[in-house]
């Protein structure tokens, strides 16, 4: 069975999942990700209520046997991902 890693980031109200824009592309979901999310050089940071299910329902598609393994990064503060650029004022999805 495959394997893969889902990291997530977490603070008070809110966490996202840190996705290569790459795989993003490469999944054909790269256009479908919302401006909840964020991103950061390569990294797209997709927002949990919405965007990460896109990322989880197309990864199940082309991959039903996969396992899913959360690794979580929790912080009481407010995250430092809040301060990145809005996934659609980017350029990472074109």
């Amino acid at each position: 069975m495959q394997k893969t890693v889902i990291k997530i980031y977490g603070d008070a109200s809110h966490a996202w999942c840190a996705v290569p824009v790459e795989e993003l592309k490469e999944l054909n979901i790269a256009h479908l990700i919302s401006g909840y999310s964020y991103h950061r050089n390569d990294i797209a940071y997709l927002e949990e209520d919405c965007d990460l299910g896109i990322y989880m329902n197309r990864l199940k598609e082309l991959h039903p046997d996969m396992e899913f393994i959360f690794k979580e990064e929790h912080t009481n503060r407010e995250s430092h991902i809040r301060n990145y650029k809005s996934y659609l004022l980017g350029t990472c999805f074109e």
